[in-house]
């Protein structure tokens, strides 16, 4: 049942998801706000829903595991998965915008995190929890980000292509009605799955969110990304992982800490996975300079995947995230 369970929280989530983006930037339309404003905003908020809501359901659950799991497993399984998948479907050209902007802003992103995950370490305190102001401060970054991202894109035209279905507002709203249900719904019943799932089998709800949570909440943008590459538009799939990657640390970790702070676990397991990922991120930006062109190619993104494959076993083996019960 739990697994039935989770399986429904992802289709609610990913369908929710769809239905609020299709309603509202139809609704929008209407009263003609431009293609710009809506990708940057109904679109780009829309797809970092599921990781959003469940956090929320997560922390608000005490699970906390699993809320920071969730954001640093998400960033983990866009970079390696969905860029490598992609690569090798097709090599990833990189504009120069992302290569020096982009890619730096979400290293930084991970950086910062890490520097607000380790109160212990750094100020000396009992125990290591991302507050309410650093949530506040997560925020800021994040509206740093969305500044310049409207003036990039007001500058050399929308980041990706809109497409608004026309409909009446009566079905625009059942649709937003609709994608708000069914976010709300899939939140809840993945959490709680996921919960029961990790206890079954004797991991801790950190492995559960760092690997089949995250890569739950991130089926849009590998859909998108694998979908961009077979249609020759490769350097889309780069600029929606790295996009992805920092809205989860800025807004979905920035939101989810302003309403309720996020205690971390003990053990400082998370430490490993915010160093994991931050050596990957690195390793992402070191690939582009190889080469005579500015491409992460076939052989590099099959690296990157089997690296998540490498990393995944080594959260399964690792004694230290299993629960002292069976």
């Amino acid at each position: 049942m739990s697994i039935v369970l989770f399986i429904a929280g992802i289709v609610l989530l990913i369908g929710g998801s769809n239905w609020l983006v299709d309603g509202s930037s139809s609704l929008a339309r209407r009263f003609n706000i431009s293609d710009l404003v809506i990708g940057l905003t109904i679109v780009a908020f829309g797809t970092s829903s599921p990781e959003l809501i469940v956090n929320l359901f997560a922390s608000f659950n005490n699970n906390t595991d699993i809320a920071i799991g969730n954001v640093i497993g998400s960033n983990i399984f866009n970079t390696l998965v969905i860029l490598g998948l992609t690569a090798v479907v097709a090599p990833v050209a990189v504009k120069s915008t992302t290569v020096w902007k982009e890619i730096p802003f979400s290293i930084l992103a991970v950086v910062v995190m890490a520097f607000m995950a380790n109160d212990i370490l750094i100020d000396g305190k009992f125990n290591d929890i991302i507050s309410r102001s650093d949530g506040f401060i997560l925020l800021g970054f994040f509206s740093i980000f969305m500044a310049y991202t409207f003036a990039l894109a007001k500058s050399s035209g929308p980041l990706k292509e809109v497409t608004a279905r026309e409909m009446s507002v009566l079905k625009a709203t059942i649709l937003i009605t609709a994608g708000l249900a069914g976010l709300f719904f899939g939140g809840k019943f993945l959490v709680e799955a996921a919960v029961d799932i990790a206890r079954s089998i004797g991991i801790s709800e950190a492995v559960i969110g760092l690997t089949v949570v995250a890569a739950g909440t991130s089926m849009p943008e590998l859909a998108t990304s694998v979908v961009a590459a077979f249609k020759k538009k490769s350097d889309i799939a780069i600029g929606n992982v790295v996009g992805s990657n920092i809205f989860n640390v800025f807004f979905v970790l920035g939101i989810s800490a302003s309403i309720k702070p996020i205690p971390l676990g003990e053990n400082h397991s998370s430490n490993f996975d915010m160093i994991f990922l931050i050596i990957m991120s690195l390793m992402m930006f070191i690939f582009i300079f190889i080469g005579k062109e500015r491409k992460i190619n076939r052989l590099e993104g099959a690296f990157l995947f089997l690296t998540f494959v490498a990393y995944t076993l080594v959260l399964i083996l690792d004694t230290d995230r299993q629960l002292p019960f069976r």
